[in-house]
């Protein structure tokens, strides 16, 4: 370190306790204080106070901003919040979703009438099962929140962390997930009973893991499928070899289509001459390659 090098004048201290701030700007006055101790060079915590960085105003002293404490952690992070949904006989529902951060994988979401801290509190022990992987849980100040189901949280080896009052964006991939499941599915369909509306979000959950884009992934989805078909190089982007079909999956009952390429045996594409074909809510391209629609 070239200050080091400098005669200890009140230039050097102020140079090596400049270096310390911009290195150590997220550690606490004690902690900076002890390292200039061992550099040998004693100074009062007052001295270290005057040359620690200024924190902004409303930001708790020495820690890190929410949002960097969440890209930080965000491989060990899952989110939870209830949502409630209408079915046509007017029956209010509850809907739990846990989500994972990193992936954004829904791990979890459930159906029930009457949420209890006790239904919560199995619906997270599935979550988790053995699963040491993932050490915090984001959930609001919601009364069933209960202390109670906080420390049995805890039991199970995660961390909580409440959101401050009146703040959803503190929580807002959770947030932003149920906005996406009422834009694109329960804004379209109406469930008929608790058992309809649990078999529409099974089927839009697999649609969401596995076939929905994510910008934050790449883009990407959280569970990619294990064998993926890719074309070989073409001469032009807007063509598909021979050998390809594009293979669509409806879900749930034609919403939303996945799509994937497939070869043309698979996809059984010489069934019709021309056109598209469709069967069992599958649909693919002729054998020409050009994309259609």
């Amino acid at each position: 370190m070239i200050v080091a090098l400098l005669p200890r004048s009140r230039r050097s201290v102020e140079a090596e306790n400049l270096f310390l701030r911009r290195q150590l700007a997220l550690y606490r006055e004690r902690i900076a204080n002890e390292l200039l101790l061992k550099l040998g060079l004693q100074v009062s915590p007052r001295t270290v106070r005057k040359y620690m960085p200024k924190r902004p105003p409303g930001r708790p002293r020495g820690d890190q901003r929410w949002a960097t404490f969440l890209r930080n952690h965000a491989g060990v992070i899952v989110a939870c919040d209830f949502f409630v949904a209408i079915t046509a006989t007017f029956r209010l529902l509850y809907v739990f979703v846990v989500i994972e951060h990193g992936s954004r994988r829904l791990v979890r979401i459930a159906v029930t009438a009457h949420p209890t801290a006790a239904w919560t509190l199995q619906q997270l022990r599935e979550v988790v099962g053995f699963d040491r992987a993932r050490r915090y849980l984001i959930h609001d100040r919601d009364s069933i929140f209960a202390r109670s189901l906080d420390e049995s949280i805890r039991n199970l080896g995660l961390t909580v962390l409440k959101s401050p009052p009146h703040s959803p964006k503190a929580n807002a991939i959770c947030e932003r997930v149920i906005g996406t499941i009422r834009r694109e599915c329960l804004d379209w369909l109406i469930p008929l009973s608790e058992s309809h509306l649990r078999s529409i979000l099974k089927a839009w959950v697999g649609h969401y893991n596995h076939g929905r884009p994510h910008m934050a992934l790449g883009p990407g989805v959280p569970d990619p499928p294990l064998v993926l078909v890719r074309p070989a190089t073409q001469a032009t982007r807007h063509r598909i070899g021979e050998h390809l079909g594009v293979r669509a999956r409806s879900v749930p009952g034609g919403l939303h289509h996945d799509c994937l390429l497939a070869s043309a045996s698979v996809a059984d594409v010489l069934r019709t001459e021309c056109g598209l074909q469709c069967r069992n809510g599958v649909e693919v391209t002729p054998r020409s390659g050009r994309l259609t629609g």
